[in-house]
């Protein structure tokens, strides 16, 4: 058995090594991962300077017509209003003053920034005209509060003898004229090219990083599918070598038969240590003398059976179930003692056909009774249950004319037993929480505590 051991696969070198790889891999592909966020990041980056190049671009543009706008009103009204709108936009908004400035950080954009500034020093002129024009219309009106940049704006000496509609007429004559809507057409002009350089330059920069997130997630793709195999090599192996041959095992375990010693290197030393103890356990048992360890009634183990099976089974992984049959000395004193014999034949003969053959009956007293469920040590609560509920139909069932019973039962899981000693202590306790809560029923020793 040794040497076949040392000779089988060892799963705790093919994870480690398979586990190992997939580490590299993973931490690859979050690396890149990484890289691809910093791509997408830089294209989310230069769409949004791209828009801001727009934004800036219109935004002049806007300013301008604004600008147009309230002078050509003020012109034809005389409204202060107007007036103050258009300085407040010129001297306070600064819309044009903050495209330039938005246009002129990006060193990329410098052709789109000299056809913005061209747009600019087109619009400087036009405010030239629209400061003369509205010099005229204050005159004209004998305005005597305007703000102080049209005091530096002199009249021509024909003009300023104008009368005070002809000074209108004027004005209105120069926001409306061939002159004033060329220096606009220019503006237009320098404005649809820089737009143009704009959306080249934002084209370029985000075919340039699209190019580079393609050969980026190619690389990924690529990780990703080796990784996959990875994992799922990792998973047949661990399949293969352990999960398997462990769900093999718990079934043999359940029936009560030794494992088979199959899979990785160090299941099988496992199955063998468990064969081993399994053989001298079972050899143990059947070398129990029949008569010194049953009872002659039932054909349960008496109270030498119960200890020597105490002692022997692996209390860790068994539950521990006592039972007593509810108020069995008014049923002795009613029906008699044959009648009760036959009762306690009938209890054994029940949990025998509910329990497997591993399981171990023994009866400790007069109407008390043991149960050991060996190798069970992670079965469910709800399936004891349903045995138990199995047995309680039995017993109250009188069709073969003995009366009906009902039992109590305190049960005790080995894992929650840290002293072999005290494991009946703690299954009459949970028995006896039975008998307080009305009898006829079941407590699980964890559950009352």
């Amino acid at each position: 058995m040794s040497g076949s051991i040392k000779k089988g696969i060892s799963h705790r070198i093919v994870h480690l090594w398979l586990v190992l790889v997939i580490v590299i891999f993973s931490s690859t592909v979050v690396y890149f991962s990484f890289r691809l966020t910093a791509t997408v990041d830089r294209i989310t980056e230069a769409s949004r300077q791209s828009q801001d190049l727009q934004k800036a671009a219109h935004e002049l543009m806007n300013a301008s017509d604004y600008l147009t706008e309230q002078v050509q009103r003020f012109t034809s009204n005389g409204d202060l209003r107007f007036l103050e709108r258009y300085f407040t936009e010129a001297f306070e908004s600064k819309r044009r003053e903050e495209a330039l400035s938005i246009m002129k950080t990006d060193s990329r954009a410098a052709n789109a920034y000299a056809q913005l500034e061209s747009a600019m020093n087109n619009s400087v002129k036009l405010m030239d005209l629209e400061y003369y024009a509205m010099r005229l219309v204050i005159e004209a009106k004998g305005y005597t509060e305007y703000p102080d940049l049209l005091n530096d704006v002199k009249l021509t000496d024909d003009d300023a003898a104008l009368s005070a509609d002809e000074k209108i007429r004027l004005a209105t004559k120069i926001v409306l004229g061939d002159e004033y809507y060329e220096l606009k057409d220019r503006i237009r002009t320098d404005m649809q090219d820089c737009l143009v350089e704009v959306e080249k330059l934002g084209d370029g920069i985000v075919r340039s990083e699209l190019d580079f997130l393609d050969r980026e997630l190619v690389i990924i793709r690529i990780l990703v599918l080796i990784q996959a195999a990875m994992i799922f090599s990792l998973l047949l192996l661990t399949t293969k070598l352990a999960i398997n041959p462990v769900i093999s095992a718990i079934d043999q375990i359940e029936s009560g038969q030794p494992v088979k010693e199959t899979g990785s290197k160090e299941f099988v030393y496992l199955a063998h240590a468990y064969n081993v103890m399994y053989e001298k356990n079972k050899s143990s048992i059947e070398h129990l003398n029949y008569k010194a360890s049953h009872d002659e009634l039932t054909g349960a183990y008496n109270r030498v059976g119960y200890d020597f099976l105490l002692s022997s089974l692996d209390i860790s992984s068994t539950y521990m179930m006592l039972f007593d049959v509810d108020n069995f000395k008014t049923v002795n004193d009613t029906y008699g003692h044959e009648t009760g014999d036959k009762i306690l034949i009938k209890l054994v003969n029940t949990l025998k056909s509910v329990f497997r053959d591993d399981d171990c009956i023994c009866r400790i007293g007069g109407d008390e009774f043991v149960v050991f469920m060996v190798h069970s040590g992670s079965m469910p609560q709800r399936l004891i249950e349903s045995k138990l509920e199995q047995i309680s139909i039995e017993l109250s069932n009188t069709d073969d004319g003995l009366p009906g019973v009902s039992i109590s039962a305190g049960i005790v899981n080995g894992r929650d037993v840290t002293d072999t000693s005290k494991i009946f202590e703690m299954s009459d306790e949970a028995m006896y929480q039975s008998k307080k809560s009305g009898k006829n029923t079941y407590t699980f020793y964890s559950d009352q505590k």
